[in-house]
């Protein structure tokens, strides 16, 4: 099929290049001119594993191509795919501005029936309001589908290539035979391709991610309440997991979520259910639940340190919101190296993936090192806050030797107490009791 996505973002990158993969002839396009140029030399603005080599590949083999011409690659595709970015705007409510204008443009770029597809998150009523705006503006009949994306950062490729399901929302059967057709390849081993109305579509979108929100939120104040009365929140995880009503994903407890779905996510539901004058009262919770955890690192060195850690150095291993990304949007680190900052501490850091980026975020407050164990050196403390696997099985002796003190704040529990407690170390985790020499 011909194929154009609109929107070189995160979704409209991964999209775009898994259906070139496919065989499908696939034109991205987007209004940044040195954001396209680089594209085309197969330069990748984000970090996903695997995305550089297909963006090469199928752009050596002339299925996928980069351009700012919106018109030309509407009028030569069947299928176009909206997946621009959707902020969270002041009132929590997603900013639907560079969708409608999307839409607006495709509406009069065509020049024949075309199916309009929705990939971005977008609130319920969108594809409504899309197509009012395509009736408005166009010529020829232009149906829109809501089809929301779940991939997950750091595994995107293959969440896209191998789905756990396609949702494709509609009221045309023709088009929605259109984009089974599409993902057809997708599915050979028989997962589902949910086909429904635009609003459930839109809606399935946010209830997933709202309710692994919750999940999340929920383990950690059940780690909370853990360290309080002594219980081991690692032993309840699974207690609670291996009954097949709950399961065990997304119940690994932390310092909370971040990237760029979960907490714009969250506050887009909020925002929808106050438009419809309903107090998701749950909602509210998990996002402030979340907010404090962000914080809890910070204030266990607080603690520890008698409450005041100015001129004290500190060593941050990992930046990213979670493995597998340079994604620092609504990372916990953000929250807990500013936090330390304004206490007077001095931060070292190190992420695998995610320093350019942290540049951007903090850039001569802090100082960037490039081996993990560098950061190290001096420091009173190592926080570890994203679980790269690369942190799980360091050289504990010369962590002792680089670290001034040998204190340990594990925010993602890569580490058990009891191993920390024979190298030696001071050690403070998530919903376990601590460890403490000396």
């Amino acid at each position: 099929m011909r194929i154009c996505v609109v929107g070189t973002g995160y979704v409209g990158l991964v999209a775009g290049t898994c259906f070139a993969e496919c065989g499908n002839d696939v034109t991205c396009v987007d209004v940044i001119p040195e954001k396209v140029e680089a594209l085309k030399r197969c330069e990748i603005p984000i970090y996903e594993p695997g995305l550089e080599e297909l963006v090469r590949r199928n752009s050596e083999e002339h299925r996928l191509s980069f351009t700012t011409d919106l018109d030309s690659a509407v009028r030569a595709s069947e299928i176009c795919i909206i997946a621009v970015g959707t902020p969270m705007g002041r009132s929590g409510a997603a900013d639907l501005s560079a969708v409608m204008a999307v839409a607006e443009s495709i509406a009069r770029a065509a020049n024949e029936d075309k199916v309009v597809v929705i990939k971005s998150t977008v609130p319920v009523g969108t594809a409504d309001r899309v197509r009012r705006v395509i009736e408005e503006t166009g010529k020829h009949r232009l149906e829109v589908l809501s089809n929301p994306e779940f991939m997950k950062e750091g595994a995107a490729i293959d969440d896209f290539m191998k789905p756990d399901r396609v949702v494709i929302g509609g009221r045309d059967a023709a088009a929605i035979e259109k984009m089974k057709e599409l993902y057809a390849p997708l599915v050979r081993t028989d997962n589902p391709i949910l086909t429904m109305d635009n609003r459930s579509a839109e809606m399935t979108k946010y209830a997933a991610n709202a309710l692994l929100a919750t999940r999340i939120s929920f383990v950690n104040e059940i780690a909370n309440l853990c360290e309080k009365v002594g219980a081991d929140v690692g032993l309840v995880r699974r207690g609670i997991g291996h009954d097949r009503r709950i399961g065990h994903h997304f119940l690994f407890p932390g310092v909370g979520y971040g990237g760029s779905c979960f907490p714009k996510d969250v506050q887009a539901v909020i925002a929808t259910a106050q438009d419809y004058q309903l107090d998701f009262t749950l909602l509210r919770a998990v996002e402030d639940v979340n907010d404090r955890q962000k914080r809890l690192l910070v204030g266990k060195v607080m603690e520890h340190f008698g409450g005041d850690v100015n001129g004290r150095r500190f060593a941050v291993w990992g930046l990213a919101f979670k493995p597998r990304t340079d994604d620092m949007r609504e990372a916990p680190s953000v929250i807990i190296i500013e936090r330390l900052l304004a206490a007077g501490a001095k931060i070292a850091v190190h992420d695998p993936e995610a320093m350019e980026e942290a540049k951007r975020v903090f850039g001569d407050r802090i100082t960037y090192h490039r081996l993990n164990y560098d950061a190290l050196e001096g420091a009173d403390a190592l926080l570890l806050v994203t679980e790269w696997n690369e942190f799980r099985r360091p050289d504990f002796d010369r962590m002792k030797k680089l670290l001034a003190r040998p204190v340990v704040f594990d925010g993602r529990n890569v580490y058990e107490p009891e191993q920390m407690a024979a190298q030696g170390f001071t050690y403070y985790s998530v919903g376990r009791s601590p460890v403490r020499l000396g």
